[in-house]
């Protein structure tokens, strides 16, 4: 591009314009950045969160289970709809709408309370007994106004002895029931499996499945708006079926290993001065599907 001549931008969304013709050091670090790409499935189930959270108190509340596979974005979803509900700090006390916690590797009762009252920003005491954590951590949760519970890496439930899910399946009730709020578990198949195996939760969890990525309309509309998303100076001509089909096949699917992969390519395109993402830049690109990671890291234990 000759010196002193502004490039057409006119293929980046207009808030990421001025980006683009930033030093190429300060693009790349803008390009590693986390973004939020609002594909259709993500939008719906933010806006079932938003109706959970203003469900008016009842006996027994609504609760959903947002499942799929790892690095499939359940995470990101949650992680959104917690930046937009926001603790609100007052003279007196902290109002907490929603509260996200991460279910502990090896679940207990005991744990999960305790991790309740982290996250609550409570100071945690040694050897504290059951009965005490639960009548804090209950009282906390009132006096906090927490209207939603979320409850990530559900699937860890199933990493603990057959006492250990039972007793954690009881306390999602109890709570639901106790605190007349709506529950969000987000996990993996297993939390689904989890879930399933209590009959009185199953009918409480409403199920809603995040798939693997397969070559569609919303798939070539989610590669557009990667395109208009990173500022690059040329446009990147991705979103195509063909690119599609390419695309998944190197990252097996899940939206987290497409954005890795596009990060990466977007920065061998800065790099290189290609400024596009194009079969050049994906081939440049620093990254490893998650089959052939698998493989060199083998290789490497050999």
């Amino acid at each position: 591009m000759p010196d002193g001549v502004a490039p057409d931008l006119s293929h980046l969304h207009p808030s990421v314009q001025a980006s683009a013709q930033l030093p190429a050091g300060e693009r790349v670090a803008l390009i590693r950045a986390d973004r939020w790409i609002g594909y259709p499935q993500a939008v719906v189930t933010l806006a079932r969160l938003e109706a959970l959270l203003g469900w008016p108190g009842k006996q027994r509340m609504p609760n959903l289970l947002l499942v799929g596979p790892t690095n499939n974005g359940k995470s990101m979803i949650v992680e959104k709809f917690r930046r937009g509900h926001l603790p609100v700090t007052e003279a007196d006390r902290e109002h907490i709408a929603v509260l996200c916690v991460q279910m502990p590797s090896e679940p207990s009762v005991l744990r999960v309370y305790i991790a309740l009252l982290a996250a609550l920003g409570a100071p945690l005491q040694p050897r504290w007994r059951l009965a005490e954590v639960e009548q804090i951590s209950l009282s906390l949760l009132r006096s906090t106004g927490v209207r939603m519970l979320v409850i990530d890496e559900l699937h860890n439930v199933l990493a603990g002895p057959g006492s250990s899910r039972r007793e954690f399946l009881n306390l999602l009730r109890f709570l639901g029931n106790e605190l007349h709020i709506p529950i969000i578990g987000v996990g993996t198949r297993d939390a689904y499996l989890a879930i399933r195996s209590d009959d009185q939760l199953e009918n409480r969890f409403e199920p809603v499945v995040l798939p693997l990525w397969i070559v569609s309309a919303d798939t070539v509309s989610l590669l557009a708006s990667f395109a208009a998303a990173l500022p690059l100076q040329r446009p990147s001509i991705i979103a195509t079926d063909d690119m599609a089909q390419y695309l998944l096949a190197r990252c097996e699917g899940t939206i987290g290993e497409l954005a890795h992969l596009l990060t990466a390519a977007a920065i061998s395109a800065v790099e290189s001065g290609e400024e596009s993402i194009n079969q050049r830049t994906l081939v440049m690109a620093d990254y490893l599907g998650p089959t052939e990671r698998r493989r060199v890291f083998e290789r490497e234990l050999l």
